[in-house]
Protein backbone atom coordinates (compact mmCIF):
# COMPACT_ATOMS: atom_id res chain seq x y z
CA UNK A 1 0.00 0.00 0.00
CA UNK A 2 2.84 2.74 0.83
CA UNK A 3 4.58 1.72 -2.70
CA UNK A 4 1.29 2.25 -4.02
CA UNK A 5 0.83 5.91 -2.87
CA UNK A 6 4.36 6.41 -3.14
CA UNK A 7 4.19 5.19 -6.94
CA UNK A 8 1.05 7.34 -7.46
CA UNK A 9 3.06 10.67 -5.58
CA UNK A 10 6.30 10.06 -7.74
CA UNK A 11 4.16 9.81 -11.00
CA UNK A 12 1.97 12.79 -9.82
CA UNK A 13 4.87 15.19 -8.93
CA UNK A 14 6.37 14.40 -12.22
CA UNK A 15 4.41 15.03 -14.23
CA UNK A 16 3.17 18.23 -12.77
CA UNK A 17 7.35 19.11 -12.94
CA UNK A 18 7.34 18.34 -16.44
CA UNK A 19 4.18 20.32 -17.47
CA UNK A 20 5.51 23.26 -15.64
CA UNK A 21 9.08 22.99 -16.79
CA UNK A 22 10.88 23.47 -13.85
CA UNK A 23 11.05 22.51 -10.09
CA UNK A 24 11.32 25.32 -7.72
CA UNK A 25 14.67 25.89 -6.46
CA UNK A 26 16.18 23.32 -8.44
CA UNK A 27 17.73 23.82 -11.99
CA UNK A 28 16.39 20.89 -13.71
CA UNK A 29 14.65 20.95 -17.02
CA UNK A 30 11.91 18.19 -18.22
CA UNK A 31 14.71 15.66 -19.63
CA UNK A 32 16.55 15.75 -15.74
CA UNK A 33 13.04 15.07 -14.16
CA UNK A 34 11.77 12.85 -15.98
CA UNK A 35 15.36 10.66 -15.97
CA UNK A 36 15.41 11.78 -11.84
CA UNK A 37 11.57 10.26 -11.47
CA UNK A 38 12.40 7.27 -13.72
CA UNK A 39 15.70 6.56 -11.41
CA UNK A 40 12.88 7.11 -8.08
CA UNK A 41 10.39 4.90 -9.78
CA UNK A 42 12.85 2.12 -9.90
CA UNK A 43 14.99 2.83 -5.99
CA UNK A 44 10.89 2.49 -4.23
CA UNK A 45 10.19 -0.44 -6.23
CA UNK A 46 7.27 0.82 -8.27
CA UNK A 47 8.97 -0.79 -11.30
CA UNK A 48 11.70 -3.10 -11.72
CA UNK A 49 15.32 -2.25 -12.90
CA UNK A 50 15.02 -5.01 -15.85
CA UNK A 51 11.25 -3.62 -16.69
CA UNK A 52 12.23 -0.17 -16.52
CA UNK A 53 15.21 -0.67 -19.56
CA UNK A 54 12.78 -3.15 -21.22
CA UNK A 55 10.42 -0.19 -21.15
CA UNK A 56 12.11 1.96 -23.14
CA UNK A 57 11.29 1.81 -26.63
CA UNK A 58 14.65 1.55 -28.69
CA UNK A 59 12.78 2.14 -32.03
CA UNK A 60 11.53 5.26 -31.36
CA UNK A 61 15.19 6.54 -29.64
CA UNK A 62 16.59 5.18 -32.81
CA UNK A 63 13.92 7.42 -35.09
CA UNK A 64 14.77 10.22 -33.25
CA UNK A 65 18.32 10.20 -33.49
CA UNK A 66 18.53 9.31 -37.17
CA UNK A 67 16.46 11.93 -38.40
CA UNK A 68 18.21 14.39 -35.90
CA UNK A 69 21.13 13.61 -37.85
CA UNK A 70 19.90 13.64 -40.73
CA UNK A 71 18.52 17.39 -39.96
CA UNK A 72 21.75 18.40 -39.04
CA UNK A 73 23.34 17.65 -42.25
CA UNK A 74 21.18 19.57 -44.07
CA UNK A 75 21.17 22.35 -41.75
CA UNK A 76 25.01 21.99 -42.58
CA UNK A 77 24.60 22.14 -45.96
CA UNK A 78 22.96 25.35 -45.87
CA UNK A 79 19.65 24.10 -48.01
CA UNK A 80 17.64 25.60 -45.04
CA UNK A 81 19.29 28.88 -45.50
CA UNK A 82 18.16 28.93 -49.51
CA UNK A 83 15.01 28.09 -48.56
CA UNK A 84 15.00 30.89 -45.72
CA UNK A 85 16.60 34.07 -48.21
CA UNK A 86 14.25 33.01 -50.74
CA UNK A 87 11.36 33.28 -48.28
CA UNK A 88 12.69 36.85 -47.18
CA UNK A 89 12.02 38.06 -50.72
CA UNK A 90 8.39 38.44 -50.49
CA UNK A 91 8.42 40.82 -47.01
CA UNK A 92 6.75 43.40 -49.06
CA UNK A 93 3.89 41.07 -49.68
CA UNK A 94 1.95 40.78 -46.69
CA UNK A 95 -0.85 37.68 -47.95
CA UNK A 96 2.19 36.40 -50.14
CA UNK A 97 4.30 36.22 -47.61
CA UNK A 98 2.21 35.05 -44.56
CA UNK A 99 1.01 32.11 -47.42
CA UNK A 100 4.57 31.14 -48.09
CA UNK A 101 5.56 31.09 -44.22
CA UNK A 102 2.35 28.59 -44.18
CA UNK A 103 3.69 26.44 -47.22
CA UNK A 104 6.77 26.35 -45.82
CA UNK A 105 6.42 25.77 -42.25
CA UNK A 106 3.67 23.37 -42.59
CA UNK A 107 5.16 21.21 -45.65
CA UNK A 108 9.28 21.35 -44.08
CA UNK A 109 7.44 20.45 -41.02
CA UNK A 110 5.80 17.41 -42.11
CA UNK A 111 9.45 16.00 -43.39
CA UNK A 112 12.08 17.27 -41.18
CA UNK A 113 10.59 18.05 -37.59
CA UNK A 114 8.31 20.79 -36.43
CA UNK A 115 10.81 22.36 -34.25
CA UNK A 116 13.70 22.28 -36.48
CA UNK A 117 12.06 24.30 -38.67
CA UNK A 118 11.07 26.49 -36.34
CA UNK A 119 14.82 27.13 -34.77
CA UNK A 120 15.34 27.98 -38.92
CA UNK A 121 12.54 29.84 -39.39
CA UNK A 122 11.98 32.12 -36.60
CA UNK A 123 15.03 34.56 -36.67
CA UNK A 124 14.56 34.71 -40.41
CA UNK A 125 11.06 35.76 -40.09
CA UNK A 126 11.26 38.02 -37.48
CA UNK A 127 13.85 39.60 -38.85
CA UNK A 128 12.85 39.94 -42.53
CA UNK A 129 9.26 41.13 -40.89
CA UNK A 130 11.01 43.80 -38.59
CA UNK A 131 13.43 45.04 -41.77
CA UNK A 132 9.96 45.65 -44.33
CA UNK A 133 8.50 47.72 -41.50
CA UNK A 134 5.70 44.66 -40.95
CA UNK A 135 4.42 43.23 -37.64
CA UNK A 136 6.08 40.85 -37.31
CA UNK A 137 3.67 38.98 -34.63
CA UNK A 138 1.19 37.48 -36.84
CA UNK A 139 4.23 35.98 -39.01
CA UNK A 140 5.54 34.75 -35.89
CA UNK A 141 2.27 32.81 -34.64
CA UNK A 142 1.76 31.76 -38.38
CA UNK A 143 5.06 29.88 -38.39
CA UNK A 144 4.72 28.11 -34.94
CA UNK A 145 0.88 27.15 -36.09
CA UNK A 146 1.66 25.95 -39.07
CA UNK A 147 4.78 24.00 -38.34
CA UNK A 148 2.53 21.96 -35.66
CA UNK A 149 -0.35 21.75 -37.99
CA UNK A 150 1.98 20.25 -40.88
CA UNK A 151 3.75 17.97 -38.76
CA UNK A 152 0.46 16.02 -38.21
CA UNK A 153 0.90 14.66 -42.07
CA UNK A 154 3.35 12.20 -41.42
CA UNK A 155 5.58 9.84 -38.95
CA UNK A 156 8.39 12.04 -39.01
CA UNK A 157 6.72 15.43 -38.52
CA UNK A 158 7.02 15.60 -34.96
CA UNK A 159 8.13 13.39 -31.53
CA UNK A 160 5.19 12.32 -31.10
CA UNK A 161 4.18 11.11 -34.46
CA UNK A 162 7.46 9.37 -34.33
CA UNK A 163 6.80 7.36 -30.63
CA UNK A 164 2.76 6.87 -31.87
CA UNK A 165 4.56 5.44 -35.49
CA UNK A 166 7.15 2.99 -33.77
CA UNK A 167 3.81 1.69 -31.65
CA UNK A 168 1.65 1.85 -33.44
CA UNK A 169 2.74 -0.42 -36.27
CA UNK A 170 0.56 2.12 -38.50
CA UNK A 171 2.49 1.98 -42.08
CA UNK A 172 4.00 5.34 -43.12
CA UNK A 173 1.93 5.53 -46.42
CA UNK A 174 -1.71 5.17 -44.31
CA UNK A 175 -0.61 7.15 -41.74
CA UNK A 176 0.05 9.96 -44.07
CA UNK A 177 -3.15 8.88 -46.31
CA UNK A 178 -5.43 9.51 -43.28
CA UNK A 179 -3.64 12.67 -41.93
CA UNK A 180 -2.20 14.63 -44.66
CA UNK A 181 -5.61 16.25 -45.67
CA UNK A 182 -6.62 17.17 -42.48
CA UNK A 183 -3.56 18.67 -42.44
CA UNK A 184 -3.33 20.45 -45.27
CA UNK A 185 -6.66 21.53 -44.74
CA UNK A 186 -5.46 22.93 -41.73
CA UNK A 187 -2.82 25.14 -43.26
CA UNK A 188 -5.50 27.22 -45.41
CA UNK A 189 -7.34 27.58 -41.94
CA UNK A 190 -3.89 28.99 -40.39
CA UNK A 191 -3.75 31.32 -43.62
CA UNK A 192 -7.32 32.64 -43.07
CA UNK A 193 -7.37 32.65 -39.38
CA UNK A 194 -3.91 35.03 -39.01
CA UNK A 195 -5.05 37.31 -41.39
CA UNK A 196 -8.53 37.85 -39.58
CA UNK A 197 -6.78 37.74 -35.99
CA UNK A 198 -4.59 41.04 -37.36
CA UNK A 199 -6.70 42.36 -39.43
CA UNK A 200 -4.51 46.34 -39.60
CA UNK A 201 -1.66 44.24 -40.42
CA UNK A 202 -2.90 42.95 -43.68
CA UNK A 203 -5.05 46.18 -44.64
CA UNK A 204 -2.03 48.21 -44.93
CA UNK A 205 0.75 48.36 -47.29
CA UNK A 206 4.48 48.47 -45.78
CA UNK A 207 7.72 49.72 -47.22
CA UNK A 208 11.02 48.22 -46.35
CA UNK A 209 13.60 50.14 -45.22
CA UNK A 210 16.86 49.14 -47.57
CA UNK A 211 20.06 50.97 -46.56
CA UNK A 212 18.36 54.37 -44.96
CA UNK A 213 15.91 54.33 -48.13
CA UNK A 214 12.32 53.32 -48.32
CA UNK A 215 11.60 50.66 -50.86
CA UNK A 216 10.54 47.31 -51.52
CA UNK A 217 11.18 44.45 -48.85
CA UNK A 218 14.35 42.41 -50.24
CA UNK A 219 16.48 40.37 -48.46
CA UNK A 220 19.24 42.27 -48.21
CA UNK A 221 21.79 42.22 -45.41
CA UNK A 222 22.71 38.68 -43.75
CA UNK A 223 19.75 37.26 -44.78
CA UNK A 224 21.33 36.62 -48.68
CA UNK A 225 24.73 35.77 -47.05
CA UNK A 226 24.31 32.23 -47.38
CA UNK A 227 26.80 29.56 -48.52
CA UNK A 228 25.71 26.50 -49.62
CA UNK A 229 27.80 23.37 -49.72
CA UNK A 230 26.61 21.21 -52.92
CA UNK A 231 28.52 18.45 -52.18
CA UNK A 232 26.87 17.99 -49.23
CA UNK A 233 23.33 19.36 -50.14
CA UNK A 234 23.19 16.67 -52.96
CA UNK A 235 24.29 14.02 -50.47
CA UNK A 236 21.36 15.43 -47.93
CA UNK A 237 19.18 15.29 -50.85
CA UNK A 238 20.27 11.68 -51.60
CA UNK A 239 20.13 10.27 -47.88
CA UNK A 240 16.60 11.84 -47.54
CA UNK A 241 14.66 10.72 -50.98
CA UNK A 242 15.88 6.62 -49.85
CA UNK A 243 14.68 7.58 -46.40
CA UNK A 244 11.10 8.91 -47.76
CA UNK A 245 11.23 5.56 -50.36
CA UNK A 246 12.03 3.58 -47.52
CA UNK A 247 9.15 4.91 -45.54
CA UNK A 248 6.63 4.25 -48.65
CA UNK A 249 7.97 0.59 -49.33
CA UNK A 250 7.02 -0.45 -45.74
CA UNK A 251 10.38 -0.65 -44.37
CA UNK A 252 10.37 -0.30 -40.60
CA UNK A 253 10.46 3.54 -39.80
CA UNK A 254 13.81 2.76 -37.59
CA UNK A 255 15.29 0.81 -40.38
CA UNK A 256 14.11 3.62 -42.75
CA UNK A 257 15.67 6.61 -41.38
CA UNK A 258 19.04 4.77 -39.57
CA UNK A 259 20.55 3.81 -42.76
CA UNK A 260 20.31 7.45 -44.51
CA UNK A 261 21.92 8.66 -41.36
CA UNK A 262 24.31 5.80 -41.34
CA UNK A 263 25.23 7.66 -44.65
CA UNK A 264 25.39 11.10 -43.95
CA UNK A 265 27.76 9.85 -40.74
CA UNK A 266 30.44 7.68 -43.26
CA UNK A 267 31.66 11.20 -44.85
CA UNK A 268 35.12 11.85 -45.85
CA UNK A 269 34.84 15.85 -45.83
CA UNK A 270 32.50 16.77 -42.88
CA UNK A 271 33.44 15.34 -39.03
CA UNK A 272 30.97 13.05 -37.21
CA UNK A 273 31.40 15.51 -34.27
CA UNK A 274 29.84 17.96 -36.38
CA UNK A 275 27.02 15.88 -37.15
CA UNK A 276 26.31 14.35 -33.97
CA UNK A 277 26.66 18.06 -31.94
CA UNK A 278 23.62 18.28 -34.10
CA UNK A 279 21.65 16.10 -31.89
CA UNK A 280 19.23 17.14 -29.25
CA UNK A 281 20.42 14.32 -26.18
CA UNK A 282 17.94 16.54 -23.96
CA UNK A 283 15.26 15.12 -26.07
CA UNK A 284 16.51 11.36 -26.14
CA UNK A 285 17.01 11.73 -22.20
CA UNK A 286 13.73 12.90 -21.98
CA UNK A 287 11.67 10.51 -23.98
CA UNK A 288 13.96 7.38 -21.82
CA UNK A 289 12.82 8.92 -18.91
CA UNK A 290 8.97 9.24 -19.97
CA UNK A 291 8.76 5.70 -20.92
CA UNK A 292 9.85 4.29 -17.15
CA UNK A 293 7.87 6.82 -15.77
CA UNK A 294 4.23 5.81 -18.04
CA UNK A 295 5.22 2.18 -17.52
CA UNK A 296 5.51 2.40 -14.11
CA UNK A 297 2.42 4.45 -13.88
CA UNK A 298 0.07 1.37 -15.83
CA UNK A 299 1.33 -0.62 -12.96
CA UNK A 300 -0.90 1.39 -10.48
CA UNK A 301 -4.48 1.05 -8.69
CA UNK A 302 -5.36 4.57 -9.54
CA UNK A 303 -4.18 4.38 -13.30
CA UNK A 304 -6.00 0.98 -13.74
CA UNK A 305 -9.65 3.12 -12.20
CA UNK A 306 -8.68 5.57 -14.32
CA UNK A 307 -8.03 3.41 -17.67
CA UNK A 308 -11.03 1.61 -16.75
CA UNK A 309 -13.29 4.67 -16.27
CA UNK A 310 -13.25 8.27 -17.92
CA UNK A 311 -10.24 7.17 -20.27
CA UNK A 312 -11.79 3.96 -21.76
CA UNK A 313 -15.37 5.73 -22.17
CA UNK A 314 -14.02 7.99 -24.24
CA UNK A 315 -12.23 6.11 -26.65
CA UNK A 316 -15.72 4.92 -27.40
CA UNK A 317 -16.36 8.12 -29.27
CA UNK A 318 -13.51 9.72 -31.65
CA UNK A 319 -15.07 13.20 -30.49
CA UNK A 320 -14.60 12.41 -26.61
CA UNK A 321 -10.90 10.61 -27.01
CA UNK A 322 -9.77 13.68 -29.64
CA UNK A 323 -11.33 16.31 -26.75
CA UNK A 324 -9.23 14.24 -24.01
CA UNK A 325 -6.52 13.90 -25.78
CA UNK A 326 -6.78 17.70 -26.35
CA UNK A 327 -6.78 18.28 -23.02
CA UNK A 328 -4.58 15.87 -21.53
CA UNK A 329 -1.93 17.19 -24.17
CA UNK A 330 -2.12 20.52 -22.76
CA UNK A 331 -1.87 20.16 -18.83
CA UNK A 332 1.09 17.44 -18.99
CA UNK A 333 2.16 18.43 -22.67
CA UNK A 334 1.46 16.19 -26.03
CA UNK A 335 5.12 13.44 -25.89
CA UNK A 336 3.97 12.57 -21.96
CA UNK A 337 -0.11 12.60 -22.94
CA UNK A 338 0.60 10.70 -26.05
CA UNK A 339 2.88 8.01 -24.24
CA UNK A 340 -0.23 7.67 -21.11
CA UNK A 341 -2.89 7.42 -23.65
CA UNK A 342 -1.28 4.96 -25.09
CA UNK A 343 -2.66 2.01 -23.82
CA UNK A 344 -6.20 3.56 -24.53
CA UNK A 345 -5.48 3.65 -28.39
CA UNK A 346 -4.26 -0.33 -28.21
CA UNK A 347 -6.94 -1.93 -26.66
CA UNK A 348 -9.70 -0.09 -28.98
CA UNK A 349 -12.06 -1.54 -30.82
CA UNK A 350 -10.69 0.16 -33.90
CA UNK A 351 -6.81 0.73 -32.68
CA UNK A 352 -5.55 2.22 -36.11
CA UNK A 353 -7.86 4.93 -36.65
CA UNK A 354 -7.40 5.36 -32.42
CA UNK A 355 -3.63 5.71 -33.12
CA UNK A 356 -4.47 8.33 -35.70
CA UNK A 357 -6.86 10.24 -33.55
CA UNK A 358 -3.76 10.31 -30.80
CA UNK A 359 -1.77 11.76 -33.03
CA UNK A 360 -3.99 14.44 -35.04
CA UNK A 361 -5.30 15.51 -31.91
CA UNK A 362 -2.26 15.83 -29.56
CA UNK A 363 -0.23 17.55 -32.29
CA UNK A 364 -3.00 20.43 -33.53
CA UNK A 365 -4.15 20.64 -29.58
CA UNK A 366 0.04 22.19 -29.39
CA UNK A 367 -1.46 25.34 -31.31
CA UNK A 368 -3.73 26.26 -28.29
CA UNK A 369 -1.33 28.32 -26.03
CA UNK A 370 2.17 29.72 -26.95
CA UNK A 371 3.26 27.17 -24.01
CA UNK A 372 1.02 24.61 -25.71
CA UNK A 373 4.15 23.01 -27.59
CA UNK A 374 7.91 23.28 -28.09
CA UNK A 375 7.73 24.52 -31.40
CA UNK A 376 5.63 27.39 -30.08
CA UNK A 377 8.59 28.49 -27.63
CA UNK A 378 11.09 28.09 -30.02
CA UNK A 379 9.75 30.50 -31.95
CA UNK A 380 8.89 32.76 -29.41
CA UNK A 381 12.59 32.29 -28.33
CA UNK A 382 14.17 32.80 -32.14
CA UNK A 383 12.07 35.80 -32.38
CA UNK A 384 13.34 37.78 -29.46
CA UNK A 385 16.70 36.93 -30.51
CA UNK A 386 16.03 39.51 -33.23
CA UNK A 387 13.96 41.95 -31.30
CA UNK A 388 10.62 40.83 -31.99
CA UNK A 389 8.03 40.11 -29.46
CA UNK A 390 5.40 37.03 -29.71
CA UNK A 391 3.23 37.08 -26.81
CA UNK A 392 0.89 34.81 -25.06
CA UNK A 393 -2.27 36.76 -25.88
CA UNK A 394 -1.31 38.06 -29.43
CA UNK A 395 -0.56 34.01 -30.17
CA UNK A 396 -4.09 33.05 -28.42
CA UNK A 397 -5.77 34.62 -30.53
CA UNK A 398 -4.83 33.05 -33.66
CA UNK A 399 -3.66 29.85 -32.18
CA UNK A 400 -7.27 29.02 -30.16
CA UNK A 401 -9.50 29.23 -33.31
CA UNK A 402 -7.07 27.69 -35.38
CA UNK A 403 -7.10 24.57 -32.62
CA UNK A 404 -10.77 24.28 -32.53
CA UNK A 405 -11.46 24.33 -36.02
CA UNK A 406 -8.27 22.20 -36.96
CA UNK A 407 -9.52 19.76 -34.25
CA UNK A 408 -13.00 19.19 -35.61
CA UNK A 409 -11.75 19.11 -38.75
CA UNK A 410 -9.42 15.98 -38.43
CA UNK A 411 -11.88 14.18 -36.10
CA UNK A 412 -14.73 14.69 -38.62
CA UNK A 413 -12.46 13.25 -41.37
CA UNK A 414 -10.66 10.05 -39.15
CA UNK A 415 -14.64 9.42 -38.39
CA UNK A 416 -15.61 9.25 -41.68
CA UNK A 417 -12.45 7.16 -42.87
CA UNK A 418 -12.34 5.00 -40.58
CA UNK A 419 -12.75 1.84 -41.11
Amino acid sequence: MIKEILSVLVVVAAMAAIAAGRVPGLRMNRAAIAFAAAALLVAIGAIPLKDAFAAIDLGTIVLLLSMMVLVAAIRLSGLFDVVASRLAGLAGYPRGFLGAIVIVAGMLSALFMNDTMCLVLAPVVAETSLRAGRNPTPYLAATAIASNVGSAATIIGNPQNMLIGARSGVPFSEFAFRLAPPALIGLVVCWLVVQLAFPGEFRRRGRAVVDGRAGRATSAGPLVAVRLDKTLAVKCAIASAAMLLGFIAGVPVALAAMLPAALMLASTRLESERLLSGVDFNLLVFFGGLFVITDAAARTVAFAWLERTALTGAATSPWLFASATAAVSNVVSNVPAVMMLSPIASCAADPRSAWLLLAMASTFAGNLTLIGSVANLIVAEGAASRGARLGFVDYLKAGLPVTLITLAIGTAWLAMTAS
